[in-house]
């Protein structure tokens, strides 16, 4: 959408109304339907697969594009950025994650895990709940919001929630130029090859949970002692409901 609007000379506003004009909901539903009739169908799932692919061939190609993306995106997060997100976990109160859709999966394994490393870390699964929670925020704590393509509407009002009552943003996203990164504080873009066609993350599901692993190690490097320490009890309290 930046893109056309920086093509056509226009804004963004002007992009959405431009779709709508012709009966589409907005850009994204515009792309879809042009997709359908210059993409062929099985390239909607994946650039690399085609009709005639075995289904051993399309493990390997989807294995090794995955790779691939994994790899790439440690050239297109901006180490700086990334040093701050860190910083920024280490001293915040408390940390709201925010996301939905695909990106859901990924907020509520990065709420857990950060709680692990003794964080105080909320992830409400209702988008209301999530806006909820960053109007509650104050400038000690931290939004970090994920989305793949940084347009989605629920993420964009909590992040700008959280903005507005003065709390640090974050965001981790596949697109440096989209609406969520105009307003984060900081920003880690991980994107890959399958952003030219689809509109639903697969392989950068895959990038994003790697960066928040790399996250959530560098937090528990940079503060030892209350990650043990939350470690510790995290192991017990699992370690009881298992046989």
């Amino acid at each position: 959408m930046s893109d056309v609007a920086e093509a056509s000379q226009t804004s963004l506003a002007s992009v959405v109304r431009f779709c709508k004009d012709f009966g589409y909901k907005g850009f994204a539903d515009l792309k879809i339907n042009l997709a359908k009739h210059a993409v062929p169908a099985q390239q909607g799932l994946h650039e690399d697969v085609t009709a005639d692919d075995s289904p051993n061939t399309i493990l390997d190609k989807i294995v090794r594009s995955t790779a691939d993306a994994v790899h790439t995106a440690l050239a297109t997060i901006d180490p700086d950025s990334f040093d701050k997100a860190v910083q920024t976990l280490v001293h915040t109160r408390r940390l709201l994650i925010a996301g939905v859709g695909t990106s859901s999966p990924l907020v509520q394994d990065a709420s857990y895990r950060f709680r692990t490393a003794g964080l105080l870390t909320e992830a409400p699964i209702d988008s209301h709940g999530q806006h909820v929670s960053a109007s509650l925020l104050d400038p000690q704590d931290t939004c970090l919001a994920i989305s793949h393509t940084g347009q989605t509407r629920e993420t964009i009002m909590t992040l700008t929630a959280a903005k507005e009552a003065g709390a640090q943003t974050i965001t981790l996203t596949s697109f440096y130029r989209s609406p969520i990164t105009a307003l984060a504080d900081i920003n880690l873009i991980a994107g890959s090859k399958e952003t030219n066609y689809r509109i639903e993350a697969m392989s950068s599901r895959i990038v994003h949970s790697t960066v928040l692993d790399a996250i959530f190690v560098a937090v528990n490097v940079q503060m030892p002692e209350r990650a043990r320490k939350a470690q510790a009890r995290t192991a017990e309290a699992v370690a009881s409901h298992r046989l």
